[in-house]
């Protein structure tokens, strides 16, 4: 259900975009975004990269509003990845101070709208600054109703799935050496090792700047979503483009390998 009325959600939609087309029954409960194209757009404006990823964080509050607006029961947006440390060190100095900067400076107004906010991904490796302002978001609403935002920082697919393979072996180890049988391994056993083991799997994954790829994201929990891609660079993404996803996503036939 929408949580405000649409023409307060959407209150100056482009021409031929009907707001009113958007079916509140099939709004997808998990929403995955990868947020792409920052530096695109700051080079197109002779602007240093770290220009662009500020420039992205009003698409991101825009797009945490949106969703919880019209229903999303959790959003998942793609942070950081275990691969971005390649990145030059300045960036990526500049990249954890924004992050503990904007999680600081937004964590009340998502508290206020009822949203909870937790990450995914290893927290341990990150700058002790950056990983206290995560820590304190999680405390400050994590006994909040409203959607769940799920931030990926220092994230990998690829890592989550060898921990979540390493607790399977810890967890049949152990219970071999108390009963003498090892446990077959399940997907319900090995889904306990994942960071997004109490959520449901993404309905849709939003994955901006024209781009076609994963980028070791979500890879087992993607086995089925469907998946929206837009030319659009992240800073300039807004509630109009995350419209045009959810009903790009409600026209899908979604049949999850059934013959209909």
């Amino acid at each position: 259900m929408f949580h405000k009325p649409l023409d307060v959600i959407f209150p100056n939609p482009p021409a031929g975009l009907d707001f009113h087309a958007l079916d509140p029954e099939r709004v997808p409960e998990h929403v995955a975004v990868i947020m792409d194209g920052n530096g695109r757009w700051a080079k197109k404006r002779a602007l240093n990269r770290l220009k662009g990823h500020k420039a992205g964080i009003e698409a991101v509050r825009e797009t945490i509003r949106c969703a919880s607006d019209t229903g999303v029961r959790y959003l998942t947006i793609y942070s950081f990845s275990t691969e971005n440390w390649k990145r030059p060190e300045e960036e990526v100095t500049g990249l954890m101070d924004l992050f503990a900067k904007t999680m600081l400076a937004e964590v009340d107004g998502l508290h206020e709208e009822n949203v909870r906010v937790r990450t995914i991904g290893d927290l341990s490796k990150l700058p002790r600054e950056t990983r206290e302002a995560f820590d304190e978001a999680w405390e400050k609403t994590k006994d909040n109703t409203g959607m769940t935002l799920l931030v990926a920082v220092n994230y990998g697919s690829r890592q989550e799935i060898l921990r979540a393979v390493q607790a399977c072996v810890r967890e049949a180890v152990l219970q071999g050496e108390q009963t003498g049988e090892l446990p077959a391994v399940t997907e319900e056993l090995f889904e306990r090792g994942l960071y997004t083991a109490d959520v449901p799997d993404p309905d849709l994954v939003i994955r901006t700047s024209g781009e076609m790829r994963i980028s070791n994201f979500l890879l087992w929990q993607v086995a089925y979503s469907e998946f929206y891609c837009t030319d659009v660079l992240w800073p300039d993404f807004n509630r109009y483009d995350f419209l045009r996803a959810l009903l790009d996503y409600q026209s899908r036939d979604r049949r999850f390998g059934a013959v209909q």
